[in-house]
């Protein structure tokens, strides 16, 4: 346990950085699930959209500083090259 009073901030700033890391992370997670889930059903117009929104929201989270651009390019490309594939 901390025994002085900037250890004990920083286990509360931690703590605060770790719960804003998992919510991106699962948020992440769900936006690119929903691209699989509309490939995998075949539907064209829902693969668009969902890929639309999760390009918008990837690169937001680059100018937010979570994820490095090469990173938030890799993901948006493959789910890309998955749409495209569908033609």
């Amino acid at each position: 346990m901390a025994n002085n009073k900037s250890a004990k901030k920083r286990i509360l700033i931690t703590a605060k950085k770790t719960e804003r890391n998992r919510y991106y992370r699962t948020r992440i997670k769900n936006i690119v699930k929903a691209v699989h889930e509309a490939v995998e059903a075949s539907d064209k117009a829902a693969a668009k959209e969902a890929l639309a929104i999760a390009n918008k929201s990837i690169h937001a989270l680059v100018n937010k500083g979570f994820l490095k651009k090469t990173t938030a390019s890799r993901k948006v490309s493959r789910l890309h090259k998955m749409v495209n594939a569908m033609a």
